[in-house]
């Protein structure tokens, strides 16, 4: 089984410029989108052979989720479940017989930290909405988790060490997360591969391949030694992200 998550900074952007071309290509099983800055009434494209489900944000243009699918899920549902979070389309769920998939766009800490706290607070709800799915079945989580984990995750560490993304809190609670029973697949089958997945948009940052990884899929431990590849795609342009994929034998 194959599953593709990409944080498309605006979909209808990204469909633009070749995300239809990877998607058709890529033959995934479910692909899971970050960031689609719409509702689905404002597209006109239409994805054959996929099951579409879409969690928009309030606000016209920001955030937002969207998985398709092949497989229609036994179930699938929006957000947390807690008003408070649940305003900016940032979580979809799908269940399937054998373990659940959650694609997710984690808040950005934003300029000057303006957002820590909030994301803090996220952090703890998330995780505890993951635990209390992992009791029932496994779990699958993808998306822009907006944390570069460990130095070898972004091209300036020092540099960056309080800024969003790289902030000591953040990379706590990513820690945090792997010790209640989560497994970060791309590190744990390229241990010492550096390879980002978000570019900035200034600076030539691609060009200079000045990245960061904040794109991932992380599963359940019971069932990371079923993962039989991680992958990042940089070579695909579309976004100041690039996809990220993961081949699971469930």
């Amino acid at each position: 089984m194959k599953l593709i998550s990409w944080n498309v900074n605006g979909l209808r952007a990204c469909m633009n410029k070749g995300f239809e071309d990877f998607l058709r290509a890529s033959e995934a099983d479910a692909f899971c989108l970050q960031e689609t800055k719409m509702q689905r009434e404002q597209a006109d494209f239409v994805f054959d052979g996929y099951e579409e489900y879409w969690n928009s944000a309030e606000k016209k243009g920001y955030s937002g989720t969207a998985i398709f699918s092949k497989q229609a899920p036994l179930n699938v549902t929006y957000g947390l479940g807690i008003e408070e979070h649940d305003k900016e389309g940032r979580v979809i769920t799908a269940e399937y017989e054998n373990f659940y998939l959650v694609t997710v766009y984690t808040p950005n800490s934003q300029r000057e930290l303006a957002r820590l706290d909030y994301r803090m607070q996220w952090e703890d709800v998330f995780r505890a909405y993951l635990l209390e799915l992992d009791k029932k079945k496994p779990v699958i989580v993808c998306g822009d988790l907006n944390v570069a984990a460990e130095e070898m995750d972004l091209k300036n560490p020092k540099t960056n060490r309080k800024n969003a993304g790289f902030t000591d809190e953040e990379r706590a609670k990513f820690r945090e997360l792997k010790a209640a029973g989560f497994v970060d697949t791309f590190r744990h089958l390229h241990p010492e591969e550096v390879k980002y997945s978000w570019w900035s948009y200034m600076f030539k940052a691609r060009e200079k391949n000045a990245g960061w990884r904040i794109d991932y899929f992380v599963v359940s431990e019971r069932i990371a030694d079923k993962v039989q590849a991680a992958e990042i795609h940089n070579e695909i342009f579309g976004s100041d992200h690039c996809p990220v994929s993961i081949v699971i034998d469930l």
